[in-house]
């Protein structure tokens, strides 16, 4: 019985093992992951940006369902399409670039639908206060990139941010409103 009892604990053991060879380290292609917010303006319009860097790391075992990720944004990248409004946002009145260059995403759950990403949870900082947020994935997959033959894996994920939380408070009183929806795009490559 004892023999029996060992051999399926080493079974286990083993299974277990091989569970965790399937984790991987992704890093984040830059070229393919964005930041971009949306902000309404006055009831009329969407206000948007893109930032252009982006830097950080995936890992990623999908036997287990489980991941994590951390994602840094060079916050000096914005681009809105309009100098004037990009300096605006980047200025000590919303963003404060010149004090806080980069924003911050960490996040350590990971959620599946099958095999499938469905939802990240984990902290936001921004403007040097973090907070946490619950990205949903609007798009998901790994394929294998037949130019870089290694796999990648991505897809966008929003979320909307409450950004008094974060200090920024510009244009509340003016009626702009205080949700800004977020949405990264995401591609990473195996390392």
């Amino acid at each position: 019985m004892k023999k029996i009892s060992l051999i399926a604990a080493l079974a286990a053991l083993g299974f277990a093992a091989a569970a965790h060879a399937e984790s991987a380290t992704y890093a984040i292609e830059p070229s393919h992951t964005f930041a971009t917010f949306e902000i309404g303006h006055f009831n009329t319009s969407t206000n948007r940006g893109r930032f252009n860097k982006t830097s950080g790391t995936v890992t990623l075992d999908k036997a287990a369902k489980t991941g994590s990720l951390d994602v840094t944004v060079d916050t000096s990248s914005l681009d809105t399409g309009t100098a004037a409004f990009t300096k605006h946002i980047s200025s000590e009145e919303i963003l404060n670039v010149a004090v806080n260059p980069t924003a911050h995403l960490v996040a350590t759950k990971f959620t599946f639908n099958g095999d499938k990403v469905s939802e990240i949870d984990g902290n936001l900082t921004l403007n040097g206060k973090t907070n946490p947020v619950v990205l949903k994935a609007q798009n998901y997959n790994c394929y294998n990139s037949p130019m870089i033959k290694r796999e990648v894996c991505g897809g966008d994920f929003d979320t909307t941010i409450v950004r008094s939380q974060y200090g920024v408070n510009y244009g509340l009183n003016y009626g702009f409103p205080d949700n800004v929806h977020l949405v990264i795009q995401v591609e990473a490559v195996k390392q």
